[in-house]
């Protein structure tokens, strides 16, 4: 042994140390009656030296025993060793694959270390109690290279957490990572380590314990060894008959009593005398002047008899132009180890200003909820835009009546915003030709975009008001719209998940008529007539007389008689007139156009 030491310490002072690559910190945490076991065992034939052991075994087992009313809730398989890791081992002869691969880099040669993690709850759960055996489990290719500062080493092990209805209601944390120790030379430098352990709440002490996944510790190094638990101001060095004060990784298994498992250590610590009641945080302290040690796992068995609270709002219901908010509300007590009583209060909040408190109607059990509907009044200061905030445990000042395992997980918050109906801008009215007794074809299609004062506003037309109301029956020829009759009340709804009416009329004005001075009448049907396009039912009054070159009056025309082809009313010998050009004076008997419109027509027969 002292041949290893010597080795191991010079090598160190020839290079670097990098440490410390994946900080421990809580993975999971677990309430309810519940503790916990390891099993495992090492793939090292013995504790390894710098000259032994020369291989390293590739399977190895271990025994599962629970008692007959213990039931399985997880299972954690860890294992580790020297290199950059195995990733494809066996177990029962099933394959398996880490969910996560941890490295450090330490020690004499910047050797680089593993530790896999696997998820194997149904597969423990399925197999139950009984051997477990890993195989396939092969990192002898390392083994001559690492031999040379001692520390080859390959190791398992199982965490296993099991319900049992005889236990007390207790609290599980798993703390996990990989974490290393590499002391340095001179001798009695020491290399520290310490682990927060938070989320803690002690009811009692009675059964507390804490336990260990570590790997690589030397049973025959003890220089400045020292593993330590600190909680409420007091540290205390752990130690138990396997683990002395001064040895604590020393290659011991406290659940099956075992003192041969070179290189790995799954050790379980009474703390019932170093924890009291109340105590929300603790740490663990590791220090080492020779021996290297990887910490991977540490795990936490505290009796806390606390209900956890926690709410879900959901479904909003809000309608327009209200400042009434129905919302459900869930309030659970999931994680937690007692029941949560009833009458605990719920405070809603909008933004910062407390609204209503309520409470809980039932005592809800471990793991169970409670679900409720509540109507919120929003007062008038808050504005359109804000945060619904529903904290239980909250008597309406921030402060709750009953102690919870987690202080921190009582709120839950939801963006609001409350529907008025949107403003808009009015229209005006639009006017075009009169196409004949009022009829027009109007383009109101940039109206929908006039009419609104935010973007994001829908625009639909509407032919009635209770179309509009319904949202039923758009317009679609906004661009081509005709209407039959003038004027004409066109309806616009304008909507942002409520929505306004407005609306503006169509209207029709005379245009002047169009006139087409060439008369063909030979029935070939093109200008076979005087043809004045925009008179015949616009100016419905109008009076048209025709005259010949030397002012003779021909034709009287009006709204009830077919356009002039040429005929002579009073006609002496023939009632057709003959080519030439003609005159016509045309009265609109329209206020708008007072003069008559006169001009010349020509008539080709």
């Amino acid at each position: 042994m002292l041949k290893k030491l010597l080795s191991f310490f010079f090598l160190l002072q020839l290079f670097p140390v990098l440490l410390k690559a994946q900080d421990i910190s809580l993975y999971t945490q677990i309430n309810g009656r519940y503790d916990f076991t390891f099993i495992g065992n090492t793939l090292n034939p013995s504790e390894n030296t710098n000259f032994s052991p020369t291989f390293l075994f590739t399977s190895s087992s271990a025994t599962l025993n629970l008692s007959p009313d213990d039931r399985i809730e997880r299972a954690y398989l860890y294992w580790a060793g020297s290199g950059p890791g195995d990733t494809n081992i066996k177990l029962n002869g099933v394959d398996f694959t880490p969910d996560i691969l941890s490295n450090v880099v330490g020690t004499a040669n910047n050797f680089t270390y593993f530790s896999a993690f696997k998820d194997i709850t149904t597969f423990v759960q399925s197999t139950g109690n009984g051997v477990y055996t890993i195989s396939d489990f092969d990192l002898n290719s390392y083994v001559s290279t690492y031999i040379s500062n001692a520390t080859h080493f390959a190791g398992w092990a199982i965490l296993v957490v099991y319900e049992n209805p005889n236990l007390t209601l207790n609290q599980l944390n798993i703390y996990q990572g990989l974490e290393a120790l590499s002391p340095n030379r001179p001798l009695g430098i020491i290399d520290y380590m310490t682990i927060q352990l938070d989320n803690l709440y002690l009811i009692s002490n009675t059964g507390a314990k804490i336990g260990f996944i570590a790997w690589e510790g030397d049973r025959f190094i003890q220089e400045s060894e020292r593993l330590s638990f600190s909680a409420n101001g007091t540290t205390n060095i752990l130690s138990n008959p396997l683990n002395p004060s001064n040895n604590a990784f020393n290659g011991t298994n406290t659940e099956t009593n075992s003192s041969n498992l070179y290189n790995m250590d799954l050790d379980v610590y009474s703390i019932e005398n170093y924890i009291v009641p109340g105590t929300t945080s603790a740490t663990v302290s590791l220090q080492s002047g020779q021996d290297y040690v990887m910490l991977n796992t540490v795990v936490t068995k505290l009796n806390s008899q606390l209900p956890d609270a926690t709410i879900v709002l959901e479904n909003p219901i809000i309608n327009c132009n209200s400042r009434e908010i129905t919302i459900d509300y869930i309030v659970s007590n999931f994680n937690s180890t007692e029941v949560l009583n009833a009458g605990t209060p719920i405070t809603f909040y909008a933004d910062a200003q407390p609204i209503t408190t309520i409470f809980t109607q039932n005592i809800i059990p471990i793991g169970g909820s409670e679900i409720g509907t509540i109507t919120l009044t929003i007062p008038n200061t808050i504005p359109l835009n804000f945060n619904l905030t529903a904290n239980v445990d909250d008597s309406g000042n921030g402060t709750g009546i009953q102690p919870e395992l987690i202080e921190t997980n009582n709120s839950f918050q939801i963006a609001i915003e409350l529907i008025v109906s949107p403003t808009f801008n009015n229209l005006e009215p639009l006017t075009t030709c009169n196409l004949g007794l009022t009829r027009g074809i109007f383009d109101f299609s940039n109206y929908s975009e006039i009419v609104k004062t935010d973007p994001s506003h829908i625009v639909t037309f509407h032919e009635s008001y209770n179309d509009a109301v319904q949202n039923s029956n758009p317009i679609t020829t906004i661009s081509n719209y005709e209407a039959i009759t003038t004027p004409k009340e066109i309806f616009v709804r304008i909507d942002n998940g409520c929505f306004s009416i407005t609306s503006f009329l169509l209207l029709t004005e005379n245009c002047p008529p169009t006139v087409y001075n060439a008369v063909s009448p030979n029935n070939d049907f093109s200008n076979d007539t005087f043809f004045i396009d925009g008179l015949r039912d616009v100016f419905v009054n109008f009076e048209l007389l025709i005259y010949n070159r030397w002012g003779k009056h021909l034709w009287t025309g009006n709204n009830n008689k077919p356009d002039w082809d040429g005929y002579v009313e009073d006609g002496v010998g023939t009632t057709l007139a003959p080519d030439g050009t003609y005159y016509y004076i045309l009265y609109l008997n329209d206020p708008n156009y007072p003069e008559p419109l006169t001009g010349y027509l020509y008539l080709n027969r």
